[in-house]
């Protein structure tokens, strides 16, 4: 898999060249040294929030991260706030490929300064940029045409490759649609837990149904039910409405 890509402009440093040593609270803007303050709690806790609802809503074949170096030109190298790439290694390079989507997070950054950081993002190739602003309850997407933001109506979905299910722009602002949206994206991608949530609750709608019918389930049929398939599971329940005992319905 390659993503819109690294490649993009094969005279620049591969995207995880570093300019600066990571994790020491610095990036390069033009190479300047930048200290970047640790987030307050607003901007923390949608940083977090956002990264999470990403790590649901991703493709397979994806990864998410959050403050991950990126270098976007020969003098800066600087990290979105969160950030959905492919998870395949470049095969030129043998690193990382370059971000797909990348999200900045407004509760102590400018709009401003994020259109700069936008703008050298999607130069490099990064295919979209959104910024969120959680107090004013906004979402925007960079324009590489227009080279300015445009705001985005919360009733819209973000589609996009890297998503395996639409992304609700709401969610991004709001922590009740982001829970909401975090569940059913899981569900929707049928996330091992829902299914086996999904099995409890047709296995009990169908154990009551044998003793509606046909009384208290012996040792022997009561295993079968218990370790039934989603398959079986399936062909019992259409079986017990015409069968008249319960050695019918768990017939092989």
């Amino acid at each position: 898999m390659s993503s819109h890509s690294s490649h993009v402009h094969t005279e620049l440093p591969a995207v995880d060249e570093r300019l600066i040593a990571p994790e020491i609270g610095y990036e390069i803007d033009d190479g300047r040294l930048v200290h970047v303050a640790p987030s307050d709690e607003d901007h923390a806790v949608n940083q977090c929030a956002i990264g999470a609802l990403l790590r649901a809503h991703r493709s397979v074949g994806r990864e998410v991260a959050v403050d991950m170096l990126t270098r976007t030109t020969e003098r800066d190298d600087s990290a979105p706030d969160a950030s959905v790439y492919p998870s395949a290694r470049d095969p030129e390079t043998g690193g990382r490929q370059l971000e797909e989507l990348a999200f900045e997070v407004l509760a102590t950054e400018r709009l401003g300064h994020a259109g700069t950081k936008a703008a050298k993002l999607t130069a490099r190739g990064v295919r979209r940029v959104f910024a969120v602003d959680v107090r004013k309850q906004r979402a925007f997407e960079w324009s590489r045409e227009l080279g300015t933001w445009e705001m985005l109506a919360m009733a819209v979905h973000i589609h996009d490759a890297a998503l395996a299910v639409p992304l609700p722009v709401a969610a991004l602002v709001d922590a009740v649609a982001a829970d909401d949206a975090t569940v059913r994206a899981y569900r929707t991608k049928r996330h091992p837990e829902f299914l086996a949530e999904r099995m409890e609750e047709r296995g009990d709608v169908l154990r009551r149904q044998l003793v509606l019918k046909f009384g208290p389930i012996d040792a022997e049929h009561d295993a079968l039910l218990q370790a039934a398939t989603p398959e079986r599971l399936h062909r019992y329940l259409e079986r017990v409405l015409t069968a008249t005992n319960l050695a019918a319905v768990f017939a092989e």
